[in-house]
């Protein structure tokens, strides 16, 4: 009986602090999303850097039969990766917001809160997921413009909005976690900047993982971007397919935004000091 009461509780207090931790999540991403809806200008201003790339680098880049992109055209090949970088360059400079707010005293009222420190983290990353989306319709509705043979079913659909989503929010709070380290806005602007082009460049965004050179195709292989434009280019163009594997797709973004959701976490308190 004292073994079966005291199990009791302590299922209570994991189901609560389960229940806490959703409805704090919830909740950051709720007012996050709100100060989205309250500036959508925001998206359009994201959405001019894709577009310009897919304009008018693929349709410089199609002419040129150097680079193998199997039985897709080169602009098939490149929207997804225009897509990945859409994500990666919206969600990297998120962290600057959490630098603003800290200077305008709400981080100090966050901690404060009863809210579990990881889903103040989790909320920002959902948040920033759902900013995703919007970049993938203009995407979409332009690279259908252009002839690209997209996938329309509702699995690929689907496949398409998760694999952003994950993407936005792993790089969301990879920017969140350097923006706890760094601490200031300038520092913060310097490294985003400074990290943004290596990650596009060394990964299968705009060629092949084949035709890199072999030091080049190991940081690609390290690079959670790849495996990001991977599970696009599968998800959305026909006959694409995946050259790494779905799986090992969803697996790396997964397991990277909860090892950053944990390490942002640890480091948010630091913010505030």
């Amino acid at each position: 009986m004292t073994q079966a009461a005291s199990a009791a509780p302590s299922a209570g207090a994991a189901s609560n602090s389960l229940a806490d931790f959703i409805s704090g999540t919830l909740a950051i991403a709720e007012v996050e999303v709100r100060k989205l809806l309250r500036d959508p200008t925001e998206l359009a201003t994201r959405a001019v850097q894709p577009v310009l790339w897919l304009l008018v680098f693929g349709q410089v880049f199609s002419r040129v039969r150097a680079i193998p992109t199997g039985q897709l055209t080169y602009v098939e090949f490149l929207a997804p990766g225009i897509l990945a970088q859409g994500v990666l360059f919206a969600a990297i400079f998120y962290g600057i917001a959490v630098i603003w707010e800290r200077d305008l005293g709400i981080v100090h009222k966050l901690l404060v809160s009863p809210a579990p420190r990881a889903s103040l983290v989790l909320g920002k990353g959902i948040a920033a997921g759902l900013r995703g989306v919007p970049q993938a319709i203009i995407i979409y509705l332009l690279a259908a413009l252009l002839g690209v043979r997209l996938r329309f079913d509702p699995a690929s659909l689907l496949g398409v909005t998760a694999f952003v989503m994950l993407g936005s929010a792993a790089f969301a709070t990879f920017s969140l976690t350097i923006a706890c380290v760094v601490k200031t806005r300038e520092r913060f602007m310097g490294i985003g900047q400074l990290l943004t082009m290596p990650l596009f460049f060394a990964s299968n965004a705009i060629y092949p993982i084949d035709m890199m050179p072999q030091w080049l195709r190991v940081l690609a292989r390290l690079n959670p971007l790849t495996y990001l434009v991977d599970g696009l280019r599968a998800t959305m163009i026909h006959q694409a397919g995946s050259h790494i594997g779905l799986g090992l797709d969803i697996a790396v973004e997964v397991v990277m935004l909860a090892i950053l959701v944990t390490l942002a976490a640890r480091l948010y308190p630091d913010l505030a000091h």
